[in-house]
């Protein structure tokens, strides 16, 4: 009998210490579940906030989604119309956009100085866009395709503004190139445009020579210049572009009046055989846009105006 029980004892512990590997077992390899946390959020669907109508835009064409946009008077496209307008895009509504959980927020680096601390105060992870030339535009969009899987639609959208180059190198082949100056109107004052503006690089590429360059040193990086009509007179441009950005209507009131009660205009080789051009904003924002193909055309129609094609 007892050795009987000593069977059975011994029986019941290997049983139990078979149990107890087991669970060991199981409280070692639990973890190998959650090994990789990421995938999840990897997966997850991105939450982005364009602080900039260009970037809006850009993002439309890439066929993605944005959770916040900025106010503007400027239609933006239908896709955002369930977006969060977050208020102007200097000055953002920080707690507005606290609430959307962003995962990326985007604004311009023409901006940055002044968003910059606003999105570090709110620990946002930000991201600065450079659409300072048509370049380095196509390289953003290059950026955003790669990093949000839609290499395929920037390709296109870039091929878009390759194939438009090549058309315009085409037809200005042969041709003089004329001198332009570009001035930038804002309520109150104006500003002249140089070659390391976007409208400056525009001008540039459609084969316009811009007048500014004589005042910049050759390592310059400024992209505006204060206005001075005596030495611009002296550049004497063949066209003068007008560029109304804010308010343009207040703006291009400004300009006529400037070109009107300022005798010196009147004496620019432009202004006498009325090659003084508007840009429209829609078309010529200070920084790139999704239409910089058709702003190309447009700058060429303008430069060659009455030149056999």
């Amino acid at each position: 009998m007892k050795q009987y029980r000593r069977i059975l004892i011994s029986f019941c512990v290997m049983i139990l210490a078979a149990f107890m590997t087991g669970c060991a077992s199981n409280s070692e390899t639990a973890p190998a579940a959650k090994e990789n946390p990421k995938k999840e959020t990897d997966s997850s669907p991105q939450r982005i906030v364009a602080l900039s109508v260009a970037v809006a835009e850009i993002f439309d064409a890439l066929d993605l989604d944005l959770v916040g946009i900025p106010t503007s008077y400027k239609q933006l496209p239908n896709r955002y119309k369930d977006a969060k307008e977050l208020g102007n895009a200097k000055n953002p509504d920080l707690e507005l956009m606290q609430s959307l959980k962003p995962t990326e927020v985007l604004s311009l680096t023409t901006l940055e100085y002044d968003v910059k601390p606003l999105l570090d105060k709110g620990k946002f992870q930000s991201y600065f866009v450079d659409l300072t030339s048509l370049e380095a535009m196509m390289e953003e969009i290059t950026h955003f395709g790669e990093k949000y899987d839609r290499k395929e639609q920037a390709a296109k959208v870039n091929q878009r503004f390759k194939d438009k180059l090549q058309e315009i190198q085409g037809k200005t082949a042969g041709k003089d190139s004329p001198y332009v100056l570009i001035l930038l109107g804002i309520p109150g004052s104006y500003l002249v445009a140089t070659e390391k503006s976007y409208i400056g690089d525009l001008v540039k590429r459609v084969g316009g020579k811009n007048v500014a360059n004589g005042f910049l040193k050759s390592d310059s990086k400024e992209e505006f210049l204060a206005s001075n009509s005596e030495a611009l007179y002296q550049s004497d441009p063949d066209i003068i572009l007008r560029l109304a950005h804010g308010m343009p209507d207040e703006v291009v009131a400004m300009f006529n009046k400037e070109f009107k009660d300022n005798d010196i205009w009147k004496h620019f080789t432009a202004v006498k055989e009325g090659k003084v051009y508007d840009l429209e904003e829609i078309l010529f924002p200070t920084t790139g846009t999704i239409r910089a193909d058709e702003a190309l055309e447009h700058l060429f129609q303008l430069l060659y105006k009455g030149k056999d094609e």
